[in-house]
């Protein structure tokens, strides 16, 4: 080598020369002269050994370029030479320099990066040899890991795995020192830069002291949430490999298998895979230990979730002997602040119940009251997946075991969430199977049916569409009790949802189901009907029972009245005699297919005048009690015109009904007025000819009062009950000893054929044309004496054309008789 040694010797004076061009030709020179030319190991050991401290000097030199050139010669003679290790004496100090110290020396990236690449270049060289430069390589790595160039942390991680594999022995004294700069790194924006450092973290802990466990397994957990799924599947690699290898890593299993577990639920395959594949391994390494559970394990539970694999038996093994450990930290980690690590930890219930199986049986109370917490979460996804882990519950566990525990937790919910106990019941019950319900049902539907827990609507609705989709015709014998729950449903929401059970019964309508059972639901709400308010349910219950049913109601009648008539007591709450007497009028309007459907309502229209309505329009001052009598009209007038009442009953009450309508005329409640009037109408088309003149004669000054009404409407019915109560007079009024009652009602009514609104003009001439029929002389009389006074005397001239006509054809009568 002496030749080579001697045509670089000119080269390597220049590299001491002030002017940077010199040096850098120097370099590259020595380059041509050594490297490019291709020559023996042996003699390139020899250069090598000539120019090391030259190229290390040159390590420093202000040139940047000289500084690459410096460096890419140094990887080029440690990647060439047989005995790279003879550098490190010189090499290991000057790169520690450069790069392990407080300052970064080095300002370029790019000839960092090139530092770190020739340093990993001696490790994966060098080997164990690099074992008493522990302190320099961990000072450097320290360092460049927080580097700022992304590369560099890459290569640096890089150079970690391969360091701590090449001296396993000494490496693990000061492995600890490099875990906060990897923590610092493994949040870091570039994903490859991310999936490194997770790998040289999973070698930091491998072939450490492994007491940092804990430091580094929270920020794994948050790489399971990363949008990368290299990322995700770097953890999963990491923590799989300390689950088979890590020194102590049976103290750590409880922290290692929710991360593992967590990776099942990911989007891409291969990372679910990676977990059984680390099953299947730790199962081979215990085969001795499981053989007896590998051959008599096999069958998996009934009403296993279809569609799902089941995990192999050395996964199902390795979360059963940790899960006392694993669900405390599961029941914090459920209602974390953070909504993503909820989510992920919802998702690890449903993964760890999956391999646990039967054995949750003896961690149910735990079990129940995280689902309970769970279930109270704004965010769906932890919903969803909660109840998806209560399924399994159902699926896995006796119902014997877990009613005892989900029935008490009902009958005494939690104040801060009532409905989660519910939600879980309907959940574990879709679970389970028809046989093992079936002896079970009546204490189920029985807990359903208690007052405190018939509040939460859509949660009970649940419960009793999965017991009557798991259970069917089973259901028969508790079907007064869930038609109870479902009328509390209803009377909660909008929409019926009994059908369900008329179907798993055989029964072709929803009147048929009420039918069957009508009799205990009305002394079912009998029973507390003397508490009730409007806030009551059991008054919604009643609602929905009496319009839900349709004609059955009617059948119930000796049932219903009582109920009604303690209900609509004017000593009762106000707002509750109002509902019900807004849901009486609703069935009356339909008399003939609701109450009155055998025609027996009639057998009870005393009761429900003269003790239900009558007692509620009697006046009393308030707003509120106005809007009673508000309510008791329209109730009032609905019997009238929904066919309820016969006429021969109405005219037997009518002496006491009449004065409680004509009071009514003058509430100060526009609505109360104009409901009055048209129940006068009504009443009068019903029984107008069969009144007696002193009844009749009572109606008309109260209606006439209203010609002069705040409202056009009320108006208008008023003058239409005047006509009505015209043509109510028979042979039985004589007009001519009540001619002064007629004086007065024609001459009010004169007055208002002279109304600005030709509506009302109109009106009033068509009642006064059915006046004339009555009295045509006296009405003629009046007419006469008026016309001139008139602005629209053309009224006038019609309504005498009318009554001129109407005694020519009484006359042309008259001579035919004759």
């Amino acid at each position: 080598s002496l030749p080579y040694q001697q045509a670089i010797a000119r080269h390597l004076n220049c590299l001491n020369e002030d002017s940077k061009t010199t040096r850098k030709r120097a370099l590259e020179a020595i380059k041509r002269e050594t490297i490019d030319k291709g020559l023996s190991s042996g003699v390139l050991q020899e250069v090598f050994t000539c120019l090391l401290k030259s190229l290390l000097k040159c390590l420093s030199d202000p040139m940047e370029r000289c500084r690459e050139t410096a460096i890419h010669m140094l990887g080029d003679f440690i990647r060439c030479v047989p005995q790279p290790e003879d550098s490190l004496p010189y090499l290991m100090p000057a790169l520690t320099q450069r790069l392990g110290g407080k300052e970064i020396l080095e300002p370029a990236e790019e000839l960092r990066l090139s530092m770190v690449e020739v340093l990993t270049l001696t490790v994966e060289v060098c080997g164990r040899h690099l074992a008493p430069y522990l302190d320099d390589m961990m000072k450097i790595l320290q360092r460049t890991i927080v580097d700022p160039f992304p590369d560099v942390k890459r290569e640096s991680c890089k150079c970690t795995v391969h360091f701590a594999k090449s001296v396993p022995e000494h490496f693990h004294m000061q492995a600890e020192s490099l875990v906060k700069p990897l923590m610092q790194t493994v949040s870091h924006q570039h994903s490859r830069v991310r999936v490194s450092t997770i790998e040289a973290t999973g070698a930091v802990i491998q072939y450490g002291t492994g007491k940092n466990v804990d430091d580094v397994l929270s920020h794994l957990a948050q790489r399971l949430f990363d949008d990368s799924p290299q990322v995700r599947k770097a953890v999963t690699v990491v923590v799989g490999d300390w689950l088979l290898h890590l020194r102590d890593r049976y103290s750590y299993f409880h922290k290692l298998i929710p991360l593992l577990l967590s990776s099942l639920s990911d989007d891409i395959p291969e990372i679910r895979y990676l977990l059984y594949r680390t099953g299947a391994l730790w199962e081979q390494e215990n085969e001795d230990d499981l053989k007896d559970k590998m051959d008599f394990l096999l069958t998996p539970p009934d009403l296993y979730p279809a569609g799902v694999a089941r995990p192999g038996l050395g996964c199902r093994e390795l979360v059963v002997r940790n899960l006392s450990n694993l669900l405390p930290a599961l029941a914090r980690d459920v209602v974390d602040w953070v909504a993503g690590t909820r989510v992920k930890t919802a998702q690890l219930l449903y993964a760890l119940l999956l391999h646990a199986e039967d054995h949750c049986t003896q961690h149910l109370q735990l079990l129940l009251s995280t689902l309970y917490r769970a279930c109270n979460d704004p965010e769906s996804d932890v919903v969803t997946n909660c109840l998806r882990s209560a399924k399994l519950l159902g699926t896995f566990v006796s119902p014997e075991v877990f009613l005892k525990l989900l029935l008490v937790h009902l009958e005494t919910p939690s104040s801060s969430s009532p409905h989660t106990p519910l939600m879980v019941l309907a959940a574990v019950l879709g679970g389970c199977s028809r046989e093992l319900l079936k002896p079970h049902l009546q204490k189920i539907a029985d807990t359903l049916v208690q007052p405190d827990v018939c509040q939460e609507y859509q949660q009970l609705l649940s419960c009793v569409d999965v017991l009557l989709s798991v259970c069917e015709k089973d259901c028969c014998s508790v079907s007064l009790q869930l038609l109870q729950v479902l009328v509390t449903v209803q009377s909660l929401s909008t929409e019926p949802h009994v059908v369900s059970l008329c179907k798993v019964q055989g029964l072709a309508t929803v009147a048929d189901l009420y039918r069957q059972h009508m009799d205990q639901l009305l002394q079912w709400l009998s029973a507390s009907q003397k508490t009730w308010t409007s806030y009551s349910p059991q008054r919604l219950q009643l609602q929905v029972i009496a319009t839900q049913s349709g004609p059955v109601i009617g059948e119930f009648l000796p049932l219903l009245m009582p109920l009604l008539q303690n209900c609509l007591d004017p000593e009762r709450d106000p707002e509750m005699r109002l509902h019900i007497f807004t849901m009486l009028s609703k069935l009356l309007l339909d008399a003939t297919h609701t109450l009155d459907s055998q025609g027996r309502f009639c057998e009870h229209l005393d009761v429900f005048l003269l003790e239900l309505l009558l007692p509620n329009l009697v006046w009393k001052a308030g707003r509120t009690a106005a809007a009673i009598r508000t309510s008791a009209l329209c109730c009032l007038l609905a019997l009238l015109q929904g066919g309820a009442i016969p006429p021969s009953q109405l005219l037997a009450v009518e002496e006491r009904l009449s004065p409680q309508v004509l009071s009514a005329l003058e509430e100060d409640s526009q609505l109360s007025r104009l409901l009055a009037c048209r129940s006068l109408s009504t009443l009068l088309k019903l029984i107008g000819p069969s009144l007696r003149p002193d009844a009749l004669n009572n109606i008309y000054p109260e209606v006439l009062k209203r010609l002069d009404d705040s409202s056009e409407e009320v108006r208008g019915v008023a003058l239409r009950a005047l006509g009505l109560w015209l043509a109510s007079l028979g042979k039985d009024y004589n007009s001519q000893l009540y001619s002064q009652h007629l004086e007065v009602l024609f001459q009010q009514l004169l007055l208002h054929l002279d109304d600005p609104d030709s509506r009302v003009q109109d009106t009033v001439l068509e009642v006064l044309k059915t006046g004339s029929g009555v009295h045509p002389a006296l009405l003629k009389q009046e007419v006469e004496g008026v016309r001139d006074k008139q602005r629209t005397p053309v009224y006038c001239d019609q309504l005498l054309q009318h009554i001129h006509s109407l005694r020519k054809d009484t006359c042309t009568v008259v001579c035919f008789l004759l």
